[in-house]
């Protein structure tokens, strides 16, 4: 049998600020024939994350920086095209970390089985997969919410803040949230049913807008930006409100140290708690997440949107489409087939 030549791409060097294409550079390798216990699998989508932007700087953090010159890695969706592990068959699709490349082996540990007939294989890494459960615990262990209260979640459009907002609103909560575009916008409105939407872009005093929408304040904001969006928030946040911190997207590219937002007594005043979370520390909420994920999926609570980029030489730019914010929910880059289509 020839052997596989799987495409991948490489960080070539740390970016300097803002991500570019030529941070990255394409490469080749040669995949063997799979030893015994072990399998080959062919990606079909690979998941694109703001959280890949700060693995590219050589700096301590909860996962090590990426390796120069090798492949990026990341979340994907992908088919067994070879078996000799007996936990697999040929045909069957998994879920792995093995992304920004074409083909990989595996020894199975760290592959997980997908039902392609319960959903898309994309939605894996999107509503079903890392994404979901991050929206889940964040919100329901960290940010506790209860019938009534108010929700603001920025960057609510995004793979994350989107399941966010349709959790919430699940929960018998009024949800608003901000977004770039009034496409987007309008999206969250007409279709993941929030009850209140802003265009960020468009809004100027985005502290006095958010003020208008919700006079009585808010108790639970879910952070995906940063910046001006957390000084926002903080104006008007209700007394013992919750704050979850699951990214801030708009600093992950600055060359230098940002301040702090200018209003952040008020966290005192107001008897705030802000909590930051990993979702890889709640493995154990995993069952629990499957479960409820599946019954909102079945009973058509959850609606999701994918950005889709075609060919695995196209990865670079969809990171950097991500951080100019081109995607309107999860950002993915099909690399391969699939066969279930």
């Amino acid at each position: 049998m020839a052997p596989i030549i799987s495409r991948e791409i490489r960080l070539k060097r740390r970016p300097a600020g803002m991500v570019s294409r030529d941070d990255f550079e394409f490469g080749e390798a040669e995949i063997p024939e799979p030893d015994a216990g072990e399998v080959l699998v062919r990606n079909i989508y690979i998941s694109v994350d703001p959280y890949m932007r700060g693995r590219m700087d050589a700096r301590k953090s909860y996962a090590p920086p990426f390796e120069l010159h090798k492949p990026l890695e990341g979340g994907c969706v992908g088919q067994v095209a070879t078996s000799r592990n007996d936990m697999f068959q040929q045909g069957d699709y998994v879920l792995g970390m093995k992304g920004w490349r074409e083909y990989y082996i595996s020894d199975g540990s760290e592959l997980t089985k997908i039902d392609p007939s319960f959903a898309p294989v994309q939605s894996y890494l999107g509503p079903l997969g890392m994404t979901g459960l991050t929206a889940y615990v964040g919100l329901l262990d960290i940010g506790k919410p209860r019938q009534g209260d108010t929700v603001f979640v920025s960057a609510a459009s995004g793979a994350v803040g989107s399941i966010v907002s349709q959790i919430a609103k699940i929960k018998g909560c009024r949800v608003v949230g901000s977004a770039g575009s009034d496409e987007k916008a309008s999206w969250l409105l007409e279709t993941a049913g929030i009850d209140a939407a802003i265009n960020y872009k468009r809004a100027g005093d985005l502290t006095g807008a958010l003020g208008r929408i919700c006079p009585e304040g808010i108790d639970i904001y879910f952070e995906n930006v940063g910046g001006k969006h957390l000084e926002a928030a903080l104006e008007n946040m209700k007394q013992f409100g919750r704050i979850v911190l699951c990214g801030m997207i708009s600093i992950y590219n600055s060359r230098q140290s940002e301040p702090g937002p200018a209003n952040l007594s008020l966290a005192i005043s107001k008897s705030l708690t802000l909590r930051g979370f990993i979702v890889r520390d709640h493995a154990d909420r995993l069952e629990q997440f499957r479960a409820d994920m599946g019954l909102w999926i079945r009973e058509c609570r959850i609606k999701w949107k994918e950005t889709v980029m075609e060919g695995i030489e196209n990865a670079p730019e969809a990171l950097i489409g991500l951080f100019g914010g081109e995607n309107l929910g999860k950002m993915l880059v099909r690399v391969g087939p699939d066969p279930a289509v």
